[in-house]
């Protein structure tokens, strides 16, 4: 029995993504972050094509496709070294939620201009105190009328200074119970009471981080997203594809370093003996292809999971792909560096800066321990500690 991975249109999809990348590549990231500017060539071109909104519905300009085909697109640009980190969350989680549980006028508002990259979302969750855990967020919305007043701070929060709004997780409070529930809520960045405070972070990336202070910020009715009782349900809805896409990210800045390291280690000669020829320089590298490969059958799996519905089997699958992918990332990016040797340490070959980028994936969205945590507790059924 043949099993089919990937479909014809999956892999031409492939290789246009990747053609993009090629034209702009590494080179265009390098030059675009030194002047202080954004990947804004690069994004508005993917938009213009259809990349951005590959996974939006058509009936929304979107391509009508899933998670599947929109890691395609962000493994392929990363694979040529010009990654959209915006993908994972603009058109993925912002987009996926909109789609899925957004209002009519919502999806009218919003999902055409996130589908052709004129419009971008950012997404706010973690917290101070809290990190991503949507039991302890403290920012709370509360109802004033027929309003809503948000009121708490978010960090970590990516490209609030590109972003036409900010799609954030609060909690309000259950009328039956008295508990506190997730709600998300879109928030425009110029609305009274919003303030931005730019982090400074040491990794190199065009998408900068930002700390969110949000003081009474009155919002109307319609800002909320979906249905307030469903809270919970939508934001793992938006969390999913956030770790598939992560999965994808990672993937392809590996493969990136993996490919920089094999094309040197075929020319590089010792002895007159290119370097490659040696197992242990080529052992290391095969590991770190077969790592990368493991690592994209789940990121499959997962996808393939979520666009067929089964939110629970993409839970599990997303998680393992993000961690796989996240620790063989980390692995092809050291091991490619230490194959060019201080040459790996240049600007020139581009692969220094990908030291501190490939731990990215294992801090965030989610720490690998924790989702060490999430399949000990889920999936092998053990006590948890906490």
């Amino acid at each position: 029995m043949s099993v089919t991975l990937e479909t014809d249109e999956h892999k031409a999809l492939r290789a246009a993504v990747a053609a993009l990348g090629r034209r702009y590549g590494r080179d265009y990231v390098t030059r675009t972050l030194a002047e202080g500017r954004h990947l804004s060539e690069l994004w508005s071109e993917a938009g213009k094509l259809g990349y951005l909104g590959v996974n939006l519905p058509e009936e929304y300009g979107g391509g009508g496709g899933g998670v599947a085909e929109l890691a395609i697109v962000l493994e392929e640009l990363g694979a040529a070294g010009s990654p959209l980190l915006m993908l994972v969350v603009s058109p993925a989680i912002c987009g996926t939620v909109l789609a899925r549980f957004g209002a009519e006028e919502q999806k009218r508002a919003w999902l055409p201009g996130l589908a052709d990259g004129s419009r971008t979302m950012a997404f706010g969750i973690t917290e101070p105190d809290a990190g991503s855990n949507s039991h302890r967020i403290a920012t709370t919305a509360r109802r004033d009328g027929a309003d809503w007043l948000l009121t708490g701070r978010k960090v970590y929060v990516s490209g609030v200074d590109i972003a036409d709004a900010v799609l954030i997780v609060g909690r309000t409070e259950d009328a039956r119970t008295g508990r506190l529930k997730p709600c998300l809520f879109i928030v425009p960045p110029d609305a009274d009471g919003f303030q931005r405070r730019p982090i400074d972070m040491e990794l190199t990336a065009a998408e900068k981080q930002f700390e969110l202070v949000l003081d009474d910020v009155r919002l109307p009715a319609d800002a909320l997203v979906g249905d307030e009782d469903a809270g919970l349900l939508q934001l793992f809805a938006g969390l999913n594809p956030e770790r598939i896409m992560t999965a994808a990210f990672a993937i392809g800045m590996g493969r990136f370093a993996l490919g920089r390291a094999v094309e040197y280690a075929r020319e590089r000669t010792v002895w007159k003996t290119p370097i490659g020829a040696h197992q242990a320089i080529a052992h290391p590298l095969a590991q770190a292809h077969i790592d990368l490969e493991l690592a994209r059958l789940m990121t499959q799996k997962a996808a393939f999971l979520y666009d067929a519905g089964d939110d629970v089997g993409a839970g599990e699958a997303a998680n393992m792909a993000k961690y796989a992918a996240a620790e063989a990332c980390v692995k092809a990016v050291d091991q490619s560096v230490h194959t060019l040797g201080g040459a790996g340490l240049t600007r020139e070959y581009g692969l220094a800066s990908l030291i501190t980028a490939a731990r990215v994936a294992r801090i965030a969205p989610v720490s690998r321990e924790m989702i060490l945590n999430y399949v000990s507790h889920q999936t092998l059924g053990l006590p948890k500690s906490y």
